[in-house]
């Protein structure tokens, strides 16, 4: 387990924190740890749009030859 340590934490910052882990019943430590599982959790903006990036692009009809296919199999011809 890693060790991290934040310096120059605004006093009302703190504050914050160390009731929001009081109404949970935690330590500030372990109300710390949480938010920043679930910060780590979520993907940032650059890693989805590398995601999306990275895709295949599907091969795509045009709408006008598709039409003419179903009214050529629609007709028989």
């Amino acid at each position: 387990m890693s060790t991290l340590q934040v310096r120059d934490v605004r006093p009302e910052t703190a504050e914050v924190l160390k009731r929001r882990a009081a109404s949970r019943g935690v330590s500030l430590s372990e109300y710390l740890r949480a938010e920043l599982d679930r910060l780590a959790s979520v993907p940032s903006r650059s890693e989805v749009l590398a995601r999306i990036s990275a895709r295949s692009t599907p091969e795509l009809t045009l709408a006008i030859d598709e039409l003419a296919r179903a009214r050529a199999e629609r007709s028989g011809e």
